[in-house]
């Protein structure tokens, strides 16, 4: 056994190449010293058995780093949660009130908009149109400008306004929801007759290429365009404060779909025109697309400066370790994904925006027949 020993350990050490014969030939003497052997074998096991320790020490510790750093990036998030949803949180009365707000305002854009009786939805279209000399393509970017406009630049006035409001009431709180009412009034009707025109004339201009006989680019352009809808900018889920049920907040977000890019809404949307003027594959397409990147972009850099206006070096620090490319931060390791970083997506508003999607697409032809139907 002593022989058989030291065999072992000296192979394991490198001072035996290879076994012979020979080395049999001094089994008595290995048996004589079989002490010595003994207290040599047993020091190399207890090297061996520290060295073993050691590196699991080291795996213990690069571990626990990994999981310390998790914890101190959780521990620094200067942002919101995006997407958080609880319903032991949700009040009755204030969902009630939405759904009155949302039926007075549907009420009022049926009215004041879309009925060709009463509405000034056709006449604002044919006017433009107008302009434009009846091009379809010029009368989209158009429609897109007007929008952008009045979009961005009620947005880049919100701060000022909201205390001007309060002052002038002598009341605080309510300027935020006298603002966001103007908001949605000026921006409502403009973005539908985007939509209803961009639909009704989806097929004008130049026809550049055809892929609709391909069934695996009409998969392709499924798939993105239903991920596109996941791109969604946070604050769009907080439908109370839309409605002004609950006091609107210029909200900064950083988990969920912001650790993946910091302008998610633009993300989206260049998904989206990806996914469209690759299906339709005409100018009035691309040009539609075109507006709508230039606003979304333009939306990138309003956007940081008025988070940088409004939160300082807290947003400096969200910026930091976020990014306009999507997986930018999480691949050059400025943002680090916790190890249950799914279940920020596993969330009520997520899963509303799933159902949604599907069943929009399938809703489909009754978009477009009652848009033809308005000949916007």
């Amino acid at each position: 056994r002593a022989m058989l020993k030291w065999f072992v350990l000296a192979a394991a050490a490198g001072h035996v190449q290879s076994f012979s014969p020979a080395m049999l030939g001094g089994a008595s003497m290995m048996l004589t010293s079989t002490r010595s052997v003994s207290t040599w074998s047993k020091s190399a096991g207890i090297r061996a058995l520290s060295s073993s320790r050691s590196i699991r020490g080291s795996r213990a510790a690069l571990s626990a780093l990994g999981m310390q750093q998790q914890q101190d990036m959780r521990a620094e998030l200067r942002g919101e949660d995006s997407g958080a949803f609880e319903l032991s949180a949700q009040s009755i009365s204030s969902w009630a009130k939405f759904v009155g707000v949302f039926t007075v305002v549907m009420g009022a854009l049926w009215v004041l908009w879309i009925d060709p009786q009463t509405g000034f939805g056709d006449d604002y279209v044919r006017l433009l149109s107008s302009i434009c000399s009846d091009n379809s393509s010029a009368t989209m970017l158009l429609l897109l400008a007007i929008f952008g406009v009045a979009h961005s630049g009620l947005a880049s006035l919100r701060s000022k306004a909201e205390v001007a409001i309060n002052g002038l009431l002598e009341q605080e709180g309510v300027g935020e929801r006298v603002w966001r009412v103007l908001f949605g009034v000026v921006s409502l009707p403009l973005a539908l007759s985007c939509i209803v025109f961009f639909i009704n004339h989806r097929y004008d201009g130049v026809q550049l290429w055809d892929v609709k006989s391909s069934d695996a680019v009409h998969a392709m352009c499924w798939v993105v365009n239903f991920v596109s809808f996941w791109f969604l900018y946070p604050s769009t889920f907080n439908l109370l404060e839309i409605a002004a049920v609950d006091k609107p907040k210029f909200h900064m977000w950083e988990t969920g779909i912001m650790r993946i890019t910091r302008h998610p809404q633009m993300v989206g949307q260049l998904m989206w025109c990806v996914a469209h003027t690759l299906w339709v594959g005409n100018s009035f397409m691309l040009a539609t697309s075109f507006g709508l990147m230039v606003h979304h972009l333009f939306g990138c850099w309003h956007g940081d400066q008025r988070l940088a206006s409004k939160y300082g070096e807290a947003f400096e620090a969200v910026k930091s370790r976020t990014s306009v490319l999507p997986f930018a931060a999480i691949a050059d390791g400025r943002q680090v994904l916790p190890d249950d970083y799914y279940k920020e997506f596993l969330r009520a508003p997520y899963i509303a925006i799933t159902v949604g999607t599907v069943a929009a697409y399938f809703a489909h032809p009754l978009m477009q027949g009652y848009s033809y139907l308005l000949k916007w």
